[in-house]
């Protein structure tokens, strides 16, 4: 970051803050790639240790809400450094509800480990690493303050959304074609579900990115209403995959 500042100090802090918001995201970009991987391989332990890893995105959030607090009180930021600061505190917060999202992946993981497993799926991880680019691709947007890459993300999503619906048909006739697949099938559409949110924080996170260089909010709408009928026969889930119950 190049100085624009009289007192220098203020520039390193600054920095400090998009440097906090890159670790959190590749933190959180790895619990989500850990605990598919924890899927894909029935792997319970490494579901376990996703799990616990999820206290380092919690302390480094509040961390940087407690930086961001000092950084309001001590400089008192106006214009490009007030957007700077607030879309570092809102983006920490959908980083953070990401490493949510992934434990509870794990959590489900754990679950499908004990029971027989249900007719291979690939749609899941591929689901799972379209979202991870858009993680790192909206992430390396804030970083670089481009716009147009940010954008290109959120658009993005319109495919995870269509992989998410195509994937809960297919759950759903499983279920329907024998009974004994409800249990695993459940536990593979929150999982679904979940990696569908964690797409829809990185739209969040791409909008933060319009307003950090614009100043002004981005207006397009979103796109679920696209899918009639899913809701109807969706798992019922809150708004975050489960995330708020953890």
């Amino acid at each position: 970051m190049a100085s624009t500042h009289i007192v220098k100090a203020y520039d390193e802090e600054l920095q400090h803050l998009n440097n906090n918001i890159a670790r959190m995201g590749g933190l959180a970009e790895e619990q989500l790639a850990s605990a598919i991987q924890s899927m894909v391989k029935r792997d319970s332990e490494l579901a376990s240790k996703t799990i616990e890893n999820d206290d380092k995105v919690d302390r480094l959030e509040h961390e940087l809400n407690d930086f961001v607090m000092r950084l309001l009180a001590l400089r008192q930021p106006m214009a490009s450094d007030l957007r700077n600061i607030i879309a570092a505190l809102k983006i920490a917060s959908d980083l953070e509800r990401i490493a949510d999202c992934a434990t509870n992946v794990a959590e489900r993981a754990i679950a499908l480990n004990e029971i027989p497993p249900v007719k291979p799926l690939y749609t899941i991880p591929r689901m799972s690493g379209l979202v991870q680019q858009m993680i790192k691709d909206v992430l390396d947007a804030y970083i670089e303050r481009d716009v147009d890459k940010a954008m290109e993300v959120w658009h993005r999503d319109d495919e995870v959304d269509e992989m998410y619906t195509a994937l809960l048909r297919e759950l759903l006739t499983y279920m329907l074609e024998n009974p004994r697949n409800i249990t695993p099938c459940t536990h593979l559409l929150f999982i679904a579900k979940n990696i569908e949110r964690i797409g829809d924080h990185a739209t969040n996170i791409a909008e933060m990115v319009h307003f950090l260089v614009h100043g002004v909010p981005f207006r397009e709408k979103r796109r679920k209403e696209h899918y009639p009928g899913v809701a109807a026969v969706a798992p019922a889930a809150n708004e975050e995959g489960e995330a708020s119950g953890k």
